[in-house]
């Protein structure tokens, strides 16, 4: 898969040439560049004043002759600065029948319409993951929906152009359309230039652990992206390899803390984990729910929780451990981003989402820091399932009234409660660059 490089800030040299202060800059070269991943700029030496001379004779005013010797210019190593980045994540790509009827062209399929109202909130990220709960529909299957989904390739084609980097694909639908399935799935992806994590085509594949590298100030940093589902709904599995598992009903995450364990053996400072499970429709997480989340956070190995299934925003909070003991954020559920889940089906609830944000810090001494915030989303089922930021339609539209979007904000708010901040406003880029890594053995 091709590498993306996303917001590269131009690299500006200055050079200043003048009598003895070539020399000094000439000096200072060391200086100015060394340092191994160094991101802060070091100090500039200063330049030798100009000498004056006089006869031979006058020695009180003479200055050094040809033969005398420098001073030795201090060798400065620059700090290194902290990397921050900052990410988005969303709740599940969920597509019925009637949402793919919605993105339906006279020549094919326009996903990105319907999410035309949140992009302004993905692509302003450095890093942007979703959660492709279904798979790409193989050759010569028309796409479906409940209860075996498949989707058209143009899905993940329009993900991609309305910012989205790379989706977790770990689900209990990931398998609907077997092996053909995930592999259609996964080139698709690979394709249209987005990194994917949770399926494989291969079994040296399924060892590959997703990265990004993000490079900001002169230093570079990589973020590891693993994703686990519950099950697969009684799907056969053709090969093990083929979906990421664990056993929910043994609330045993182990699989999702050796996963993130060999991120950091293969390289990575920071590990985020998409869990996809438990309890469908139900705001509070089951008992169960949080002991595997916080089995992770004990763990120490993963630094943000990303969670899908239940369909409904739920809480985000603060759990005791992560990497370095002061806690491991979770997001127990991230609700429905696209889909056509409503009352008729379900609960009010599977209307809303919640778009999550963070402003990640990577220390020079490794430790990281996240700090999250939080944006209600809705889908518009009326208004051919177009996904809108809550704030950003307090008033209404055409199809949903002030008083429902309030209605909506307020269940939102209720459901992630108060530890993260709520973000009305898209959270702005801060690295030089963003790449993504190919999985090895995808073809």
């Amino acid at each position: 898969m091709p590498a993306r490089y996303r917001r590269a800030r131009p690299l500006v040299v200055m050079a200043w040439v003048g009598g003895l202060a070539l020399v000094g800059l000439l000096a200072g070269v060391a200086i100015g560049v060394g340092g191994a991943r160094g991101g802060a700029e070091a100090p500039e030496t200063p330049a030798a004043s100009p000498v004056a001379t006089t006869g031979a004779g006058d020695d009180a005013t003479a200055g050094p002759t040809a033969s005398s010797t420098p001073e030795p210019v201090p060798s400065v190593t620059p700090t290194p600065e902290a990397v921050r980045f900052t990410l988005v994540a969303a709740g599940d790509v969920l597509p019925h029948t009637p949402v793919i009827d919605s993105a339906r062209t006279a020549d094919g399929y326009d996903f990105a319409a319907l999410m035309a109202g949140v992009r302004p909130y993905i692509e302003s990220a450095d890093l942007a993951l979703c959660h492709m709960e279904v798979p790409v529909s193989p050759e010569g299957v028309e796409p479906s929906g409940y209860p075996l989904f498949s989707t058209a390739a143009a899905l993940v084609r329009d993900l991609g152009k309305v910012g989205w980097d790379g989706c977790s694909t770990a689900s209990n639908h990931s398998v609907d359309r077997g092996t053909a399935g995930v592999k259609a799935t996964l080139d698709a992806f690979e394709r249209h230039g987005l990194q994917a994590t949770g399926t494989a085509r291969t079994k040296k594949e399924a060892a590959t652990t997703a990265m990004y590298e993000v490079t900001s100030g002169g230093r570079t940093v990589t973020v590891a992206h693993v994703s686990f589902s519950y099950g697969t709904n009684g799907m056969p599995v053709a090969s093990p390899w083929e979906v990421d598992l664990f056993d929910a009903d043994a609330a045993d995450p182990q699989p999702v803390i050796d996963a993130a364990r060999q991120a950091r053996k293969q390289g990575a400072d920071v590990v985020l984990a998409s869990v996809h499970c438990c309890v469908e429709y139900q705001t509070a997480p089951t008992d169960a729910q949080r002991a595997i989340a916080q089995r992770i956070a004990d763990s120490g190995q993963v630094d943000l929780y990303i969670g899908h299934h239940a369909h409904v925003p739920q809480p985000i909070e603060l759990l005791a451990g992560g990497p370095s003991g002061a806690g491991m954020w979770t997001a127990f559920g991230l609700g429905n981003f696209l889909s056509n889940q409503s009352t008729e089906c379900c609960v009010a609830a599977t209307q809303n989402g919640v778009l999550l944000s963070a402003t990640v810090t990577v220390d020079p001494d490794g430790e990281v820091t996240v700090k999250p915030a939080w944006t209600g989303t809705t889908v518009d089922r009326l208004d051919r399932h177009a996904v809108h930021v809550l704030t950003d339609i307090r008033g209404g539209t055409g199809t949903l009234s002030g008083a429902e979007v309030a209605s909506r904000i307020a269940a939102v708010a209720d459901a992630v409660g108060d530890q993260a901040p709520r973000r009305s406003q898209p959270i702005q880029a801060l690295a030089d660059r963003v790449t993504a890594l190919p999985r090895a053995g995808g073809a």
